[in-house]
């Protein structure tokens, strides 16, 4: 019998039989979504030197948009693109801010392509609380790679993800091809 890996222990209900999964990265979020206080928002930052991106999961950022990771992922690579405004929704975007967004978002596309080669990708967004936005007056996209079979029983029984990958590995895959990207629009 292989040994239990250091984030299992058997379940405290014997009824189950099952094994608990920890994920204790996820408390600071739970207790966030909880608090009164604002943390701020994730999407206004300031353009950051290079150096420091990577502790956001910044991928781009230009004056009008950013991409970074999604620090809670659905999937390996689910990225967040956003405006650099602070505005909740698109018929608050200027037409050169939609543009350059819509652009963006193909690039950000085919680099998920090339990176990952997915199946397919999810493409949306959450407008306001009751929709499912963790930061409803700050509008952005999700954009989710996914592979045939990668939707399996977890979600559905015990309400949780089983991811591949780091987001460490996924923003150093990632990184270097959005680095091109940076050096052509700049």
């Amino acid at each position: 019998m292989a040994p239990r890996a250091k984030n299992r222990r058997k379940s405290p209900d014997p009824r189950s039989g099952g094994e608990v999964l920890w994920a204790p990265w996820r408390a600071s979020y739970i207790s966030a979504a909880r608090s009164k206080e604002a943390l701020g928002c994730i999407f206004c930052v300031q353009r950051i030197p290079a150096r420091l991106r990577p502790a956001r999961y910044i991928l781009f950022d230009d004056p009008v948009s950013l991409v970074l990771l999604n620090r809670y992922p659905y999937n390996n690579g689910h990225l967040m693109v956003a405006p650099r405004r602070h505005v909740a929704s698109p018929e608050c975007l200027r037409v050169e801010e939609r543009s350059a967004i819509e652009q963006l978002m193909v690039h950000s596309i085919e680099i998920l392509r090339g990176a990952f080669k997915p199946d397919g990708l999810n493409v949306g967004m959450n407008l306001g609380r009751a929709a499912g936005a963790g930061f409803a007056d700050h509008m952005h996209w999700h954009l989710v790679p996914r592979w045939e079979g990668d939707n399996n029983f977890m979600p559905v029984l015990a309400s949780t993800r089983v991811l591949s990958q780091h987001l460490r590995a996924s923003y150093a895959v990632l990184n270097p091809l959005f680095k091109r990207l940076n050096s052509l629009v700049s």
